[in-house]
Formats: C-alpha cells, sequence, structure tokens
C-alpha cells in the first residue's frame, strides 16, 4: 500500500461512493436504463457534469439470493436500480421482526476511553494531517459493507404478502428524497444480483438539471409514496387488501407551506417571536369553520392545528407524520350531520405533504370496525396552572419549531447550577472541542439548548454537496464526515436553529492550517450525540442534578413530567 499526504481542502468528489469512479462502460450501462435514458448530458452545467455525477455518486453493489438489501425502518439516502437479477419486497410488516436487528456502530473500547480521558487535551480544533491510502482492489473489497444479513426468502415469500422487483426497476426513492426511514423491507432474489446504487447527492442533482427525470421520479414517488404511506395509517389496518386498493385510487397527494422554509423562519424569529406573528407566515391547509371534504393523513412533515381566539389564532396541538386530521368531523357526517363544519384549522409547519382521504372512503371501507381509540376524547378545558403551562409550552415548541427534534438536548433551569459539567464533559469526548453552547431559548424553567437535535426532517442535508452531513443508518443520528466536508457551510446556513458551526481547524502546535492559497480551512460541527461513546451522550452522563435530558420534544406529557 502505498500512503500520500494531500491538501486538507476537501472537494466535491475526493471521496467516490464506491472507493473509486465508476469506469465509462459502466456508465454508459447505468444511462441506458429507462429512468435515465431521457437524461440530457447538454441540461448540466460545465462544473457538475453528467458523467462525473454518475461516476462518482454511485457504485455497484452485488448481492446474493436471501441478502438484504435495505430494512423497513432504517434511515437510508440512497436510491437502487436493478442491473441484473431481481429482488423481492416485504408488503407487510409481520417478517420484519425477523431482519430489524439494529444498525451496528463503530464505539470505542472500555480502554479507548479510558486512554482519551488520560491523554492530554489538543489544540481546540486539532485536526491530525490527512493521511489518505492508497488500496488495490484486493484490499478495496475486503472493506466493503459488512451489509444487513440473510434470510430465509422462500419462507417469507411463503408465508408473507411481498410483491417482485425486476431488472432496470428503481426503488428507494422514497426515503433519498425525504430523509425519512425506508418503508420496506428489500430482499435479493437470485444470486449474482447487481444493483447500482446512488446517493442522495448524485440524485439531488440530475432531479435538479434534468426536467425529464424529475418528472419521472416525482411520478414514481407520488405513486409508490401514496400506497406505502396509507399502508402504514393506523386507521387502515383492519381494512383489507381490496378496500385499501380502492382507497388508495381515490386519494390525492397534496402539498403545502414552502420547501425553502428554513431561512424565512429564521428571519421571522429573528424580527417578531410573538404566537400571532409566527401563525401568520404558515400556509393554511384546512380553515376552522369550512365544509369537510375527507380525511387529512400526514405523509411529512408537521401541521399547527389551531382554534380561533378573538380576531387571531392560537396553537392546540400539532401533527406529525401518519396522524390525521378532521376523523371526528367526517364520522358525525356519515352518523347524519351533514352541516358540521371543521371545529379547528390545519396550517403547514415549514413544508408537509397530506394524503386526502375522500370521505366517502371513510363511510365504504373505514368505519366499520374502527377502533374507538381513534375517536377524539371530549376534553373540558382547566383553569389550572398546569393547563396554562401545556398550552404556554406547546405555543412555544411550535413556534420555534422545536417538535422537528427528536433528541433535543433541555435544561431544568430551576436544577442547573451553572458548573458547566456537562460543557467539560462534551470536550473531553471530543477532543477538546466542545459541541454545543449551552444557551438557548427558555420557556418557564425549560431552556432548549443550542445543540444538534436529531431532527425528524433534518434539512440540513439538502444542500450538503458531498454527502458529509448525513443520518447514520440503523440509529439516525445525524453525523458529519470531517474526511469529506469541504467546509461550504451549507448545512449551517441551513440549519433552522443554528446548531451548525463553522470553525478554522488547526495543527497540533494550536496553528491554523492554511490551504494552498494561504487562507484557513474552515470544517462544520455539530453535536454528534456522542455516537461511539460506550455510555451515550456525555453531557447528560456528566450533570450531577439530573438537570439535562436528551428527548424527543414533541412528547409533551414527559417533558413536563421530567421538569417537575
Amino acid at each position: 500500500m502505498n500512503a500520500e499526504i494531500r491538501d486538507e481542502s476537501n472537494r466535491r468528489w475526493d471521496e467516490p461512493f464506491g472507493g473509486e469512479p465508476l469506469d465509462a462502460e459502466t456508465v454508459a450501462r447505468i444511462l441506458a436504463v429507462p429512468s435515465f435514458a431521457d437524461i440530457r448530458a447538454e441540461d448540466f452545467p460545465d462544473r457538475l457534469p453528467l458523467y462525473d455525477i454518475i461516476a462518482n455518486d454511485g457504485r455497484l453493489r452485488s448481492y446474493k439470493r436471501g441478502e438484504v438489501v435495505i430494512r423497513k425502518g432504517d434511515y437510508g439516502s440512497s436510491l437502487f436500480v436493478i442491473l441484473e437479477g431481481g429482488a423481492v419486497g416485504l408488503a407487510s410488516g409481520a417478517a420484519d421482526d425477523r431482519i430489524l436487528h439494529g444498525g451496528s456502530r463503530s464505539q470505542k473500547s472500555w480502554w479507548r476511553s479510558i486512554k482519551q480521558l488520560m491523554t492530554p487535551g489538543k489544540a481546540p480544533e486539532y485536526r491530525p494531517p490527512r493521511l489518505r491510502v492508497v488500496k488495490d482492489k484486493a484490499a478495496q473489497q475486503e472493506e466493503e459493507l459488512d451489509g444487513l444479513g440473510t434470510v430465509d426468502i422462500d419462507d417469507i415469500v411463503a408465508n408473507n404478502r411481498t410483491f417482485a422487483l425486476h431488472e432496470r426497476e428503481v426503488f428507494g426513492e422514497l426515503a433519498a428524497l425525504t430523509r425519512t426511514p425506508r418503508g420496506a423491507s428489500i430482499f435479493a432474489s437470485s444470486d449474482d444480483t447487481l444493483m447500482f446504487e446512488l446517493r442522495w447527492q448524485g440524485l439531488r442533482d440530475i432531479r435538479n438539471w434534468s426536467p425529464n427525470f424529475k418528472q419521472r421520479i416525482d411520478a414514481l414517488y407520488r405513486e409508490r409514496g401514496l400506497v406505502n404511506r396509507l399502508r402504514e395509517c393506523p386507521i387502515l389496518q383492519h381494512v383489507d387488501k381490496d378496500a385499501f386498493d380502492e382507497i388508495a385510487r381515490n386519494s390525492l397527494f397534496e402539498t403545502y407551506g414552502n420547501a425553502d422554509w428554513t431561512h424565512r423562519f429564521k428571519r421571522a424569529i429573528g424580527e417578531q417571536a410573538d404566537t400571532g406573528h409566527i401563525i401568520e407566515q404558515e400556509q393554511v391547509i384546512c380553515e376552522q369553520g369550512n365544509y369537510v371534504d375527507g380525511l387529512l393523513l400526514l405523509n411529512s412533515g408537521f401541521a399547527r392545528i389551531t382554534e380561533r381566539v378573538d380576531h387571531g389564532e392560537r396553537t392546540v396541538g400539532q401533527l406529525s407524520r401518519n396522524d390525521v386530521f378532521a376523523l371526528d368531523e367526517v364520522i358525525e357526517i356519515i352518523e347524519g350531520h351533514p352541516d358540521v363544519t371543521l371545529k379547528t384549522g390545519l396550517r403547514a409547519i415549514g413544508y408537509v405533504d397530506v394524503i386526502r382521504i375522500p370521505t366517502s372512503m371513510i363511510r365504504k371501507h373505514v368505519i366499520q370496525g374502527l377502533p374507538a381509540k381513534f375517536r377524539r376524547e371530549t376534553v373540558v378545558a382547566k383553569s389550572d396552572g398546569q393547563e396554562e403551562l401545556r398550552q404556554g409550552m406547546t405555543d412555544f415548541l411550535v413556534d420555534h419549531r422545536f417538535i422537528n427534534g427528536e433528541k433535543a438536548m433541555v435544561i431544568n433551569l430551576d436544577r442547573c447550577v451553572g458548573c458547566d459539567d456537562c460543557v467539560r464533559a462534551c470536550a473531553t469526548a471530543h477532543h477538546d472541542n466542545p459541541r454545543f453552547t449551552r444557551q438557548g431559548y427558555t420557556y418557564g424553567s425549560a431552556m432548549v439548548v443550542n445543540a444538534c437535535m436529531h431532527c425528524t426532517d433534518p434539512v440540513c442535508l439538502i444542500g450538503c454537496p458531498t454527502g458529509a452531513i448525513h443520518r447514520q443508518e440503523g440509529s439516525g443520528s445525524v453525523v458529519i464526515d470531517d474526511s469529506t466536508c469541504i467546509g461550504c457551510a451549507t448545512c449551517a446556513n441551513s440549519c433552522p436553529y443554528n446548531n451548525i458551526k463553522m470553525v478554522d481547524i488547526r495543527d497540533e502546535n494550536g496553528d491554523y492550517v492554511l490551504n494552498s492559497t494561504g487562507h484557513t480551512i474552515a470544517r462544520a460541527t455539530k453535536c454528534d450525540l456522542c455516537f461511539d461513546q460506550l455510555t451515550g451522550p456525555a453531557c447528560v452522563q456528566a450533570c450531577p442534578h439530573d438537570a439535562l435530558t436528551r428527548i424527543n420534544i414533541r412528547d409533551t406529557k414527559k417533558l413536563l413530567s421530567w421538569l417537575g
């Protein structure tokens, strides 16, 4: 093996997806696949040629019969095209527990953890010289991904509802486009199955520059997304296959809000963070008092449930993926009350995909056998302090859009003594480079800290040109690969919560590392949830007063309970 030291300034394709670029023959073969055949190379700018996107952002993957390609529930960010062989997908979750054994994570051993504590700290934002090892093909193959395991595919096909995928078919576009978990488990159905895998950055660039490809892939997304989302909807679990298919044929995809919502939101928060101002910025999906024309199922994103108060609106709840809106009103109409109107309104928080299921379909296939737990309970408004706190906390979390946070850092200010043990622990776990700032927005005794929340919808991923910021498969944590970050600051500018920082890196002497033109080199840094630590987030473990927690912030009940 040969080694070489290269310029510390990372570039777009320093790290091709497959370790090395695909050859011209393979690229030509991929561009002949129907989904790619209509793409015109002349539509792409000189700085981003189509050939280089396919060659560097794609790789070939080989599978044996029964080998797992993707697992339902895993976070994925790539699209697959079957070049040879075939695949089988599960049409139900009945056998998923056989293969959902969780993604593996590289963690420090106890010895490495103790050694880290005893080793003198480096200079802030120290980076070791980047040593690139040039491997031969045999070594490269040895380091291929371990894979996700193998299943008895004959048993799965015999005992579960499945669907077949054939040569030249595309799958995986849903998770790649929406940064959401995989919607189905897929297995190779024949030996020597060969697939082309295109990572999210390449898919994004081709979709942006090729109108033909965008139209084709978006149509596929809508078609499959509709079926998959309806299949996951809790209120449809008792519906049989024929009824389900009819519901899918009659339902519609709708989108609301603005995909580029983060910059507008930052400006709104900076100018005036009161409830009325923020609500006015959000697009109306349904208005209180309007006619009920169907049930809404949230496909992706978040929505605010509102209620009129005087001349404005207040927040009474929020919805996220797979939640439904207007079910009780639809049921009342079915039960013979034709003049029913919407009791609350609904607004898009950012960008929202919804599926509208006609009232006639609910009447025909859903209402019979619908479990009582899905009916709205009558809630008597309370006037005590706990209800006021709940209402105020809901407004606070929704207005600031913290409801996006899966692992938000919250500090209980009644218990925090300002010892900064959490910050020191974070620094120790990251070579004297703390990854959060102990400050943030507060409501009552709760402070939502400026630390990465590992969002349900991590919009920071959207613009990254190299894929340096990405979700870990299995855990879903949002992490940054320092070796592929080019310092463009796109993720930092996209983060709605200002939780990603750009830092100038240093050598072991504390001096700034300079590029070939004499300028400092910046990299993006943020909380990585201590994914490689045996004990989990160091900040939580270090707090002596139980004043800090990492929590799914949509669980308001649990949050209020922890706050006491």
